[in-house]
């Protein structure tokens, strides 16, 4: 097992990107488009979070992990263009966006933890 697969958020990220999987399976024939962004955008949120915590660079980290929250921000408007347009329940979308916005709390806790830890760090090497 890969250390990032134990982190809660990581885990909420892969079902959130399977339970959108699922939804845009059911989107009427025309909306590949909008299917096709909300599915990407949703991987992208766990694949950087896995990416981000492979890195050695306390920088590196954080790009990915800022990649992963803007993933997070992006699928916001493209489950409302689902809800507005009826080709998701309104339930699955008030359930959905939920979720994204505990995501997006715990990816913004990642970046202030790798900032803490960065911010740390260099008061240590400065000494006494």
């Amino acid at each position: 097992m890969f250390a990032f697969e134990k982190l809660l958020v990581y885990q909420k990220s892969v079902g959130f990107a399977a339970s959108i999987c699922a939804a845009t399976g059911k989107f009427p024939r025309g909306y590949y488009f909008l299917a096709d962004q909300l599915n990407r955008a949703a991987v992208s949120i766990a694949a950087n979070i896995a990416e981000g915590n492979g890195r050695f660079t306390a920088a590196d980290r954080r790009h990915f992990f800022v990649v992963a929250r803007g993933s997070v921000w992006e699928c916001v408007p493209l489950l409302e263009i689902a809800d507005r347009r009826q080709v998701i329940d309104t339930n699955m979308h008030a359930r959905l966006r939920a979720e994204l916005e505990e995501i997006s709390r715990m990816v913004s806790g990642l970046i202030r933890g790798v900032d803490k830890r960065a911010t740390g760090a260099a008061v240590c090497r400065q000494g006494p």
